[in-house]
């Protein structure tokens, strides 16, 4: 990988705005010491150059689960996300056996500890999706492996993660596990001694000690999606998929999160989970400020169509679509997350929406920073790492540089 000394394009997005033949010193170390525009010198550029992209909802890819992975595994999978533009993301959980998810944080945690190496994206962090989900709205997350909100609980996991744990999707109504369910079983018989709490009280929990709560995996109200932003809740999970349905007089946690401009929403936006008018309704509704692109890819992302397991469970992937196995032989296509990269689903946006490449780009990269409180993680100006992508003038990813290093695509 050569170090580039100064990196060049005819347009640099930042979160601050638009430097028209931007020219980048480097230091060695790769961090961007100047920035000025120099049209003389660039006059023949076309490229733009942004920031890279940070992928929060992320359960695997290249064959690798991360549930199931070694630090080795994990390596793998961060040169795939960084080829594709990824320098940043959060290893993402699947709800499973209690013992099995802390032996997968620990795991998780390893990767993050690891040393930094060359051309790889970065786990920064890890996203719980479950155990605290709702029944009704599970999606794939198992039934029997549900658990009802629990503080006790939620600082094993912290505790095998050894404090990594820096984003939670939670269903934050009251009852999310109906009594005399599969999950309602599991919770009592094997964490009977552990206290319960509702989800608002775990949610203001968390909250205080930095890790951020996500809605979703939900059928609350408007006023339960309501009580949960007071609580701290900042963000929602996969909008459209796994909740209630908007409706007309009660607006439900789908409604509350279009027009609530507190709280930032996040979509997967691969034509398969969303319909292309409902990407332009939520564009609309969110805007360039409070929209998040993610993938929720699975271990199948940029392999061939075939079986793979996600957690302790299986999923069969056929084109763009990945379905749970268990489901499928019962006849029931449930979907059970994407084989999307984020690179796509910007150009998907794109085609969808009309939206710009900065507008994109900002959705798949400063905005999920800045809701997790990491905007220097996205930052391009003097003293931020050199970490950036190149696009064409069709809007085709062709250079990832991390800390100044080039990554082949």
């Amino acid at each position: 990988m050569a170090m580039s000394r100064t990196l060049t394009a005819r347009f640099l997005f930042t979160a601050e705005g638009i430097v028209e033949y931007p020219v980048l010193t480097l230091t060695q170390d790769g961090t961007i010491a100047e920035i000025h525009s120099d049209p003389a010198r660039v006059a023949q550029e076309t490229t733009v150059l942004t920031a890279c992209l940070f992928d929060i909802h992320n359960h695997g890819a290249k064959g690798v689960d991360v549930m199931n992975s070694d630090l080795q595994g994990f390596r793998k999978m961060q040169a795939f996300l960084a080829q594709h533009g990824v320098a940043y993301y959060l290893p993402t959980t699947v709800t499973a056996p209690v013992d099995f998810t802390l032996q997968a944080l620990e795991a998780m945690a390893d990767a993050i500890e690891a040393p930094r190496r060359e051309g790889e994206a970065q786990p920064i962090g890890i996203h719980i999706e479950g155990p605290f989900l709702s029944h009704l709205k599970r999606g794939m997350h198992p039934d029997r492996y549900l658990q009802r909100p629990s503080i006790e609980l939620f600082e094993r996991f912290q505790t095998a993660a050894r404090g990594h744990i820096r984003l939670m999707t939670i269903a934050p109504e009251p009852n999310a596990i109906a009594s005399g369910s599969s999950s309602d079983a599991e919770s009592v018989n094997s964490f009977s001694s552990l206290p319960q709490h509702s989800a608002l009280e775990l949610i203001a929990y968390a909250t205080e000690r930095g890790v951020r709560c996500s809605i979703g995996h939900t059928n609350a109200t408007a006023a339960e999606t309501l009580a949960a932003i007071e609580a701290g809740a900042v963000s929602a999970t996969h909008t459209f998929n796994a909740m209630r349905p908007l409706d007309h007089r009660e607006p439900g946690v789908l409604g509350t999160v279009l027009d609530d401009t507190r709280i930032f929403a996040d979509l997967i936006c691969d034509g398969v989970h969303v319909a292309p008018p409902l990407v332009r309704l939520w564009l609309k509704a969110k805007d360039a400020t409070r929209g998040i692109l993610i993938t929720d890819a699975l271990s199948a992302t940029g392999m061939p169509d075939g079986d793979y397991i996600v957690g302790d469970a299986m999923v069969t992937v056929c084109g763009s679509r990945a379905l749970v196995a268990e489901d499928l032989s019962c006849g029931k296509q449930t979907l059970a997350g994407s084989v999307l990269t984020l690179e796509q689903a910007m150009a998907n946006l794109q085609r969808f929406t009309g939206c710009s490449l900065a507008e994109a780009n900002r959705l798949a990269s400063h905005n999920p920073a800045e809701m997790l409180g990491r905007p220097e993680l996205t930052a391009l100006s003097p003293g931020s790492a050199a970490t950036l992508n190149r696009f064409d003038t069709d809007g085709r990813l062709i250079a990832t540089y991390l800390r100044g290093r080039s990554v082949q695509v």
